[in-house]
C-alpha cells in the first residue's frame, strides 16, 4: 500500500478517465513534504501518469486547493507553453480522502541545482536559455480571458498586494533584527513601479520546476503559486534563480541554481530577449529582482521561526543557523539591487 493513495479506488477512478489504462496501478511517491504530493502511477501495459494530491494531515484547503492547480494546466493544453496532458480532476473525498488530479507523465531530468546542471551538455545550454526565456515570453503573451482563467485572481495592484502580504509574515514571524529587511520594505514601497499590463504569474519560474531533455523544456510543473499579476515579477524571479559561476556569495542561491556551472545566457541576454518579444521595458528590473529576494526572505523567515519554535517536529533536519544566515543573505542582496 502506498501512504495517501487508496489504490482500489484511485484505480477504478482512473480507469473511467483513461480507456487505455490496464489494471493493476503500482503507485511511487516522487515528491512530498509539506507542499502537494506528487506519484508516478504506472499501468500493466508501462502506460505512466502523475497524481497530485495535498499533504497528509490537516491543511489548508486555500492553500492546496488542486481544483485551482488542475484548471490552470488544463487551460494551458494546446497553448505554446509546454504542460502535461490532463485527465481529470477528483473532488469526491469519498475516493481517496481529498482532491486529486491525474496527468500525464513526462519523460527527462529536472535541473535542480549545479551538480545536476553539470549532466546538460556544452552544447545544448544556449539552446535551452533561449528556450525557457521564451516559454516565458508565451506564457506571459496568454490571452487570460480566452482561456477561461480570468477568474483566477486580481489581476491589478500585484505589487502593492504583495508588499501588504509579506510585510505582515515578516512581522508575524519577526525573531531578531535584520535592518535589511525594514529598509528594503521601505524602498519597494517608495519605488514601486506602475504595473504595465497584466499576465498569467507562475510565481516559481525556474529551471528546477521544469522537466529538460536536451536543449528543450518538455513540462512545466509546480502551478500552486500561479495567480494573475505583473509578468515582470516572474522576470525578476527567473533572473535571481539564473546565477553565474563566481557570484554565488553575493545572491545567496549558492549550488541550488543549475546555471552556476557556467555556458547559459547571461542574464543581460535574456532580458534582451524578453523585451524584444514582449515590448515591455525592463529598465526597473532590478526592482522586481530586490521584491522577489525579499518576498524570499520573509518567506525564509517565516520558515526559521516555526522550526526554531518547534512546530515542524524535533525530528527535522535542519540547520537552524544556516536558514538564520540565509534570510540575511536574501534581505542584504535586495537592499544592494536597490541601491545599485
Amino acid at each position: 500500500m502506498t501512504e495517501g493513495i487508496a489504490e482500489a479506488a484511485v484505480t477504478e477512478w482512473m480507469k473511467a478517465q483513461i480507456p487505455t489504462l490496464e489494471a493493476p496501478l503500482s503507485f511511487e511517491l516522487i515528491t512530498g513534504g509539506h507542499s502537494n504530493l506528487t506519484y508516478r502511477c504506472q499501468d500493466a501495459s508501462g502506460q505512466a501518469f502523475v497524481l497530485r494530491r495535498p499533504p497528509l494531515g490537516h491543511v489548508l484547503e486555500s492553500a492546496h486547493d488542486m481544483s485551482r492547480e488542475h484548471k490552470i494546466i488544463d487551460a494551458l493544453q494546446g497553448s505554446p507553453v509546454p504542460v502535461p496532458k490532463t485527465y481529470g480532476l477528483c473532488q469526491d473525498k469519498a475516493i481517496n480522502g481529498a482532491d486529486f488530479y491525474v496527468m500525464g507523465f513526462v519523460a527527462g531530468t529536472v535541473l535542480n541545482d549545479s551538480v545536476i546542471g553539470q549532466t546538460v551538455g556544452a552544447s545544448d545550454k544556449k539552446a535551452l536559455s533561449e528556450h525557457v526565456i521564451h516559454i516565458l515570453c508565451d506564457l506571459h503573451a496568454v490571452d487570460i480571458d480566452a482561456v477561461g482563467l480570468g477568474d483566477l485572481g486580481r489581476k491589478e495592484a500585484y505589487l502593492a498586494r504583495q508588499l501588504n502580504r509579506w510585510s505582515k509574515q515578516w512581522v508575524a514571524s519577526k525573531t531578531h533584527e535584520i535592518p535589511a529587511m525594514e529598509a528594503c520594505q521601505q524602498l519597494l514601497g517608495e519605488r514601486m513601479p506602475d504595473q504595465a499590463g497584466a499576465s498569467i504569474v507562475h510565481g516559481d519560474f525556474r529551471l528546477g520546476n521544469m522537466i529538460v531533455v536536451g536543449q528543450r523544456v518538455e513540462a512545466i510543473l509546480d502551478w500552486e503559486l500561479c495567480t494573475l499579476g505583473d509578468p515582470l515579477a516572474d522576470v525578476g524571479y527567473l533572473l535571481n534563480n539564473w546565477v553565474s559561476p563566481g557570484e554565488i556569495e553575493n545572491e545567496g542561491e549558492g549550488d541550488q541554481s543549475p546555471t552556476a556551472v557556467g555556458g547559459y545566457l547571461s542574464r543581460a541576454a535574456l532580458c534582451d530577449i524578453y523585451q524584444s518579444r514582449t515590448g515591455r521595458d525592463l529598465s526597473m528590473i532590478n526592482y522586481y529582482r530586490a521584491f522577489q529576494h525579499w518576498r524570499l526572505a520573509a518567506i525564509g523567515q517565516g520558515v526559521y521561526k516555526r522550526y526554531l519554535m518547534g512546530a515542524m517536529g524535533e525530528s527535522r533536519d535542519v540547520d537552524l543557523d544556516r536558514q538564520k544566515e540565509g534570510v540575511a543573505r536574501r534581505a542584504a542582496a535586495a537592499l544592494e539591487l536597490l541601491e545599485s
